[in-house]
């Protein structure tokens, strides 16, 4: 995939760069034929969509909202409710929230200047860069970015701004996925203790041949209502990101 795309680039750049851009698509034939051109800033942004689900994951604060959501789910022992398409939702929602000012910083500094002919492409996304590494450099730990270092034969000591972005994004991931199974560890806890109480009392009453999870789940359930569970769910996410 990737060599093809690198071959297409380069056999339409030339014609890319032309004054009129990229012929898309013709109608007509002879002198009446019309030309529907694409520039090459709508052509890599066309191309950049398909990636658009890996970078949310690698790039945000989806990957520890969506993993967090799931252990709670697991916890309280309920294998499709809420669905899976319910915490992806909620997971985005969480994350346009938390991205909120980075996403205002990326709009007022790259986006309005390259929308107003300011600047040019590259100097726009070399702009929008800073904000986001800012808040991926905040989220990731020594260890991970130190390791990440090393396999890209980097110099550890090198300084925020330094850093190669194509370094700090696997070591934001595994920072990411690190805190993601910490706090869901500690969301299972309490539900983990209920379980093994029910399962002691039934083991003392003799009922062996009954689950404890078909007496476990109402209580798991009723205790997570009662303290409002979800509340609190979403702002230890919100509150663990600074």
């Amino acid at each position: 995939m990737l060599r093809v795309l690198i071959f297409s680039l380069v056999i339409l750049a030339p014609q890319a760069f032309a004054a009129d851009g990229l012929t898309l698509l013709t109608f007509g034939s002879g002198q009446e034929s019309q030309d529907v051109n694409i520039k090459l800033e709508i052509l890599a942004l066309m191309t950049a969509l398909s990636f658009l689900p890996a970078l949310l994951m690698m790039l945000t604060s989806f990957t520890r909202i969506v993993i967090v959501l799931a252990i709670l789910r697991q916890a309280l022992g309920l294998q499709q409710s809420p669905p899976n398409k319910v915490l992806i939702g909620i997971a985005l929602v969480l994350t346009v929230f938390i991205m909120r000012p980075v996403g205002d910083s990326i709009y007022k500094d790259a986006y309005l200047p390259y929308d107003q002919g300011q600047m040019n492409l590259v100097e726009a996304v070399g702009i929008a860069k800073v904000p986001l590494s800012k808040f991926m450099l905040s989220q990731t730990r020594e260890t991970d970015l130190e390791q990440m270092l090393k396999i890209a034969n980097e110099p550890i000591d090198l300084k925020p701004d330094d850093i190669p972005f194509f370094v700090l994004m696997p070591a934001f991931v595994l920072s990411e996925l690190k805190t993601a199974f910490q706090i869901g560890f500690l969301l299972f806890l309490p539900f983990l203790v209920i379980d093994l109480v029910v399962a002691s009392v039934l083991m003392s009453m003799g009922m062996m041949m009954l689950s404890p999870l078909i007496i476990s789940l109402p209580f798991k359930l009723m205790i997570f209502v009662l303290v409002d569970g979800w509340a609190m769910t979403v702002s230890t996410l919100t509150a663990s990101f600074g």
